[in-house]
C-alpha cells in the first residue's frame, strides 16, 4: 500500500541537554514558531547529561500554546504503565490535548538496569511492552465502569480506578525494528516511530509489510497506523553525499517518495539548530506538502485512513456511516471512539448512539439533519446535554450535538441586546456578560445548555424581577427539519417564534438566539439551611413569605431526608437582583424565622459567581424519574401532600422554584409557554426504590400544570397539562408548518395537524 492517506506533519526532535535545560525549551518554542506539528524529545533517564524527559515535556506545555508533545520514545521499563498512562492523560488535560505518546520496550539494559529496571530479554521486552499498551489504554477508558483488571507476565493490575481520560484521543507510536516489534505495531498500536539512523529508506518497506501483515491478522486495516520517522544528520547547504544534504529542494525530492511510495506521514526532523529546524518547517514542510497534495490529486489513495476494526463492529445497523457527509466526519464520535464516553450520555439519560454528530456552523446543522433523516435510526438533539426530560440521547440513534456552537458577543450594550450560541452553557454566558453589567436569568446551574432552556421556559434566579428566559428572547436562527436555515422573530416567522419560546424542540434546530440581558451587577446571594423536620409547616410559611417579598428577590427551596430517625433538611437559595445590602438583608432576615436554622451565609458576590460552569461529565442517572407541577400557592393542602412525600421510601428531594412576579406579566397567548397565574414550581425527584409510591402519593396533587423540563418521562398525556388546549391545538398547527414530517418527535411528541 505506497499510501495511507494520512495528513502530512512535521516535528522536531531535541536533544534534552541538562548542561543548558534553557536550550531544549527555547528550541521547542522556535518549533512552534515556526509552524511544525511536533516537538519531541529522546527518553534516557539514565544519562546525567538529559533532563528528564516528562518534567520537561510538562514545563514545555506550559511555554507553548500549540504544537503537539511527545517523548521519541518514552523508556517503559523505567516508567510504570499505570503511572505513565495517568501522566500522559492528565498533561493532555492540562495542555488542551496536546500530548502524544511515543514508546519504546527499552535498549540499554546495563543502563536500565543500574537505575533499578529490570533487565529483560528481546522477547520478554516485547510482552511486556504489549501489556503495557493494554494497562495504558484501559486506564484511559475512563467511560467503562467495571474496575481495570489486567494479568499480565510482566504486568498486573488488580482492581485499578479508571481515569482520567485524556482531552483528545492520544496515540500510541512504537519505536520499532525487529520482525516480533514491528508486528506489535501492526497489531495495537496507532504508529510507527523509527528513525533513519537505525534504518535506510529500503528498510521501510520491508518493516511497513510486516505491520501490515500483523494489522490485517489482528482485523485491523493498515491504515489504522501511522507511519512516522525520524530524520537523523541532515544538514541544508550544498549538495552532499548523504541521503538529507542540500539546499530544502534536495530534501522534498528525496522525501517525497518515502510519502507516497512508503506512506511516511509524519517527518521529524533530529537538531539542535536553530537556523536547520527554521528552514525544515518553513521551505520543507510546505514544499513537501504541496508535492505530496499534486500527486495524490492526479493519483489519490483508495482513501483516508480507515476507523478501527474495533470501532466499525460496534456501528449501529441503522445507520449508513459511509455516506457521512465530510464536513462533520472529522468530529463525529462513533462507539468505540475514545471520546464516546464523553458524549453517550446526558445528565439523566444513560445512552448508546450509534453517532453523535457535532456541526459547528448552521450549515453543518442541516447536513446533519438531512444525513439523519435518511437512516433508519432515532434523532435527538443536544445543546448541554444536562435537561431532564430533553431526551438528548438515544440507543443506536444519531445525537446531534452543538456544543460547539457557543459564541457569546454583546450586539448593542445600550439595547443590552446579546447573541448566543445555542451550545453554550449559560455559566459561561453569565462570564461573558458580567464585566459588561449584564446577566440573563438562566436556570439555577451553570452546565445548564442554552439551547434547551431557552426554548423550553427558563425558570432561574433572577425570575420575579426578570422574567423566564424566553420573555426576553427577541430572535432566533433556526435549522428546520427540510434543511432551511431561517430567522424566526417578530416580524420574521412569527408563529414559529412564538411556538419556540416553549416547545422549541419540536419546531427544529436553534442555534442561537438573540436575548435582552437585565443591568445586572452584583447581587446578594445566600444559602440558609433549616431542620424542616415540621416539613408541612416550613413549606406554607415559605410560600408566604416568597409571595410576600420584592419582586428583587427570588428564592430556590430544596427539601431532603438526612437518613432515617434524622430529621427533614431544607436548603433556601435566596438572590436579590443588585447590590442594595440593606434592601437584601430586610426582605432575606424573615426567612431565618422559618425553622431552626443550622447553617446560614450570605454574600455579596456577581452573579456570574452563582452559577459558574462546571464543566461536569454526564455518565446518566439511569433510575431516578422526576415530576413536575406548577401551582399559585404553597396552601395547606399542597404542603400536606409535599410533607407526605417523606413519609415512605422513594422519596430522594423535593424543590420549590419561585416563579411570580415578572413571570406573570407576560400574557399566556405571548410564548408557547402559557401558565402565568402560579407562584412557585415544584418537582419531585424519585429513587427507583420505592418511586413508583412515591409518585402515586404526587398525584394525590392533582396537578393540572407542569413544566415540561421537569419531567423526566415524556407521556403523551402530559402534553394537556404541558400547555393548555389553545396552545396546544396552535403548537399543532405551527407544527404541520414546519415539521409535517414529525422529524423531532422524541422529545414530548406534539403531532403536527394542520386542521388543529
Amino acid at each position: 500500500m505506497p499510501d495511507y492517506g494520512h495528513d502530512l506533519r512535521f516535528g522536531s526532535f531535541i536533544t534534552p541537554q541538562s548542561g543548558r535545560p534553557e536550550a531544549a525549551v527555547a528550541l521547542a518554542q522556535l518549533s512552534e514558531r515556526a509552524g511544525l506539528d511536533l516537538v519531541t524529545f529522546q527518553d534516557h533517564p539514565y544519562q546525567p547529561a538529559h533532563l528528564d524527559t516528562w518534567t520537561l515535556l510538562s514545563w514545555v506545555a506550559a511555554r507553548t500554546e500549540r504544537v503537539h508533545l511527545s517523548g521519541d520514545v518514552m523508556n517503559l521499563p523505567l516508567r510504570l504503565p499505570a503511572v505513565l498512562a495517568k501522566s500522559v492523560a492528565s498533561l493532555d488535560l492540562l495542555s488542551g490535548g496536546r500530548v502524544e505518546l511515543g514508546l519504546g520496550a527499552g535498549g540499554f539494559w546495563d543502563a536500565i538496569e543500574a537505575m533499578g529496571g529490570r533487565r529483560l530479554s528481546p522477547g520478554q521486552a516485547v510482552d511486556a511492552l504489549g501489556e503495557a499498551i493494554e494497562v495504558i489504554r484501559g486506564v484511559w477508558d475512563a467511560g467503562e465502569r467495571r474496575v481495570l483488571r489486567v494479568e499480565g507476565a510482566h504486568y498486573t493490575v488488580r482492581g485499578a480506578k479508571r481515569g482520567p481520560a485524556p482531552a483528545h484521543e492520544v496515540p500510541i507510536w512504537l519505536g520499532a525494528y525487529k520482525p516480533r516489534m514491528l508486528r506489535l505495531v501492526g497489531a495495537k498500536a496507532d504508529g510507527w516511530l523509527p528513525s533513519l539512523g537505525y534504518l535506510t529508506p529500503q528498510d521501510v518497506a520491508g518493516g511497513n509489510k510486516i505491520i501490515d501483515e500483523a494489522a490485517e491478522e489482528a482485523g485491523r486495516d493498515p491504515r489504522e497506523v501511522r507511519r512516522l520517522l525520524n530524520l537523523m544528520e541532515g544538514g541544508f547547504g550544498a549538495e552532499g553525499g548523504g541521503l538529507l544534504q542540500g539546499p530544502p529542494a534536495v530534501w522534498v525530492e528525496r522525501l517525497l517518495p518515502l510519502a507516497l511510495q512508503e506512506g511516511v506521514s509524519t517527518f521529524i526532523l533530529a537538531s539542535d539548530d536553530p537556523q536547520t529546524i527554521q528552514t525544515f518547517a518553513q521551505e520543507v514542510a510546505p514544499a513537501l506538502r504541496e508535492a505530496v497534495a499534486a500527486e495524490r490529486s492526479s493519483t489519490p489513495p483508495s482513501s483516508g485512513p480507515s476507523r478501527p476494526a474495533r470501532a466499525r463492529a460496534l456501528r449501529s445497523p441503522g445507520i449508513d456511516y459511509d455516506t457521512l457527509p465530510a464536513s462533520l466526519s472529522d468530529s463525529a464520535v462513533e462507539p468505540g471512539d475514545r471520546d464516546y464516553w464523553r458524549v453517550r450520555s446526558s445528565y439523566v439519560w444513560p445512552g448508546s448512539p450509534g453517532l453523535v454528530l457535532r456541526p459547528a456552523t448552521a450549515g453543518q446543522v442541516a447536513e446533519a439533519l438531512e444525513f439523519a433523516q435518511r437512516q433508519r435510526a432515532p434523532l435527538s438533539v443536544r445543546s448541554g446535554g444536562h435537561g431532564i426530560s430533553g431526551r438528548s440521547t438515544n440507543d443506536g440513534g444519531i445525537v446531534v450535538d452543538i456544543g460547539a456552537m457557543n459564541g457569546v458577543e454583546v450586539l448593542d450594550r445600550a439595547r443590552r441586546l446579546v447573541r448566543v450560541g445555542a451550545g453554550a452553557r449559560w455559566g459561561e454566558v453569565a462570564q461573558v456578560l458580567q464585566p459588561h453589567g449584564l446577566a440573563i436569568s438562566s436556570g439555577d446551574y451553570g452546565d445548564v445548555g442554552v439551547g434547551g432552556l431557552a426554548t423550553a421556559g427558563g425558570q432561574g434566579f433572577l425570575g420575579r424581577s426578570y422574567g423566564l428566559t424566553i420573555d426576553h428572547v427577541v430572535g432566533a436562527e433556526v435549522v428546520l427539519a427540510d434543511g432551511r436555515v431561517v430567522r424566526a422573530d417578530a416580524e420574521h416567522h412569527p408563529d414559529l417564534f412564538w411556538a419556540l419560546r416553549g416547545a422549541g424542540g419540536n419546531m427544529g434546530v436553534v442555534t442561537s438566539l438573540d436575548i435582552e440581558a437585565a443591568e445586572v451587577g452584583e447581587v446578594v446571594f445566600a444559602a440558609l439551611v433549616h431542620d424542616a423536620s415540621d416539613t408541612a409547616g416550613f413549606l406554607e410559611g415559605f410560600g408566604r413569605l416568597v409571595e410576600d417579598s420584592p419582586r428583587a428577590l427570588t428564592a430556590f427551596l430544596s427539601v431532603f431526608p438526612t437518613g432515617r430517625g434524622e430529621p427533614i433538611v431544607a436548603q433556601s437559595l435566596l438572590v436579590w437582583a443588585g447590590d442594595d445590602t440593606d434592601a437584601a438583608v430586610s426582605a432575606i432576615e424573615p426567612f431565618l424565622g422559618l425553622g431552626p436554622v443550622l447553617q446560614q451565609q450570605a454574600q455579596l458576590t456577581p452573579y456570574a459567581a452563582i452559577v459558574a460552569p462546571h464543566h461536569n461529565q454526564h455518565h446518566g442517572q439511569s433510575g431516578t424519574r422526576m415530576r413536575s407541577a406548577l401551582v399559585e400557592h404553597l396552601d395547606g393542602p399542597t404542603c400536606a401532600v409535599l410533607a407526605g412525600l417523606f413519609g415512605g421510601r422513594g422519596t430522594g428531594m423535593v424543590q420549590v422554584r419561585s416563579v411570580g412576579g415578572a413571570v406573570n406579566d407576560t400574557p399566556p397567548e405571548a410564548t408557547a409557554y402559557a401558565h402565568r397565574t402560579q407562584n412557585f414550581s415544584l418537582t419531585g425527584v424519585f429513587q427507583k426504590a420505592g418511586g413508583a409510591q412515591a409518585e402515586q402519593w404526587w398525584e394525590r396533587l392533582g396537578v393540572e400544570a407542569i413544566y415540561l423540563s421537569f419531567e423526566s418521562h415524556g407521556d403523551e398525556d402530559l402534553l394537556a397539562k404541558a400547555f393548555p388546549p389553545a396552545t396546544l391545538r396552535r403548537l399543532r398547527r405551527v407544527k404541520a408548518a414546519y415539521d409535517p414530517g414529525n422529524v423531532f418527535r422524541h422529545n414530548f411528541p406534539i403531532t403536527p395537524d394542520p386542521a388543529a
